[in-house]
C-alpha cells in the first residue's frame, strides 16, 4: 500500500513542478524562436542550441525535451509566417513571466547561447536581443550587451 501512496505522491509532484514550471518553458522557447528567427529562417545549430538548453536548465528538466522543441517550433513557426503577429505572441508570452528580473536576464542569457549557437551573434540578431532586453526592463550594458561596441565593429567590418 505505501508503495501505491508513494507512487501517487511522487507523481502529483513531478505534475506540480511541470504546471509550476511550464510558464518559463513557454517564455524561454518563445524568446529563443524571437532570436532565431530574427534573420527569416532557423538555422540547425539554431535548434540544436535549444536541446542544449532543454538538457541543462534545472527547470526544463520537468519537461521531455520533444515539449520545448515543439513549443520552439510553434513560436518560429508563427514569427516566419506572420513577424509583426508572430513577435507580438511570442512577447506575450515572455511578458507573462519577467516580471521578477532575475527570470528575465536568464531569458536574454538564453537569447544570447541561441544566438552564439553558430559562433557567432549577427548584427540582426543582436538587435533583437537589445529590443528584446528594452521590453522586458533589463538593462543590456549589465549582460555585456555593449550595443556602442558591437555597433562600431560591425561598423568597421563593412
Amino acid at each position: 500500500m505505501s508503495g501505491i501512496l508513494d507512487n501517487l505522491k511522487s507523481f502529483f509532484q513531478s505534475r506540480a513542478e511541470k504546471e509550476q514550471n511550464r510558464p518559463f518553458l513557454e517564455a524561454a522557447m518563445a524568446a529563443c524562436a524571437m532570436v532565431s528567427a530574427s534573420e527569416g529562417q532557423v538555422s540547425f545549430a539554431d535548434r540544436i542550441r535549444v536541446d542544449q538548453i532543454m538538457d541543462t536548465l534545472t527547470q526544463m528538466k520537468v519537461f521531455s525535451p520533444q515539449e520545448g522543441v515543439d513549443l520552439f517550433n510553434h513560436y518560429t513557426a508563427m514569427i516566419l509566417a506572420s513577424p509583426k503577429a508572430g513577435r507580438e505572441s511570442a512577447l506575450s508570452t515572455i511578458r507573462a513571466v519577467t516580471s521578477d528580473l532575475e527570470t528575465a536576464e536568464l531569458l536574454i542569457d538564453l537569447c544570447l547561447a541561441v544566438s552564439l549557437s553558430d559562433g557567432v551573434t549577427s548584427l540582426v540578431e543582436h538587435i533583437e536581443i537589445v529590443s528584446l532586453c528594452g521590453l522586458i526592463g533589463v538593462d543590456p550594458d549589465k549582460i555585456g550587451l555593449d550595443t556602442e561596441q558591437v555597433l562600431a565593429r560591425y561598423i568597421a567590418a563593412s
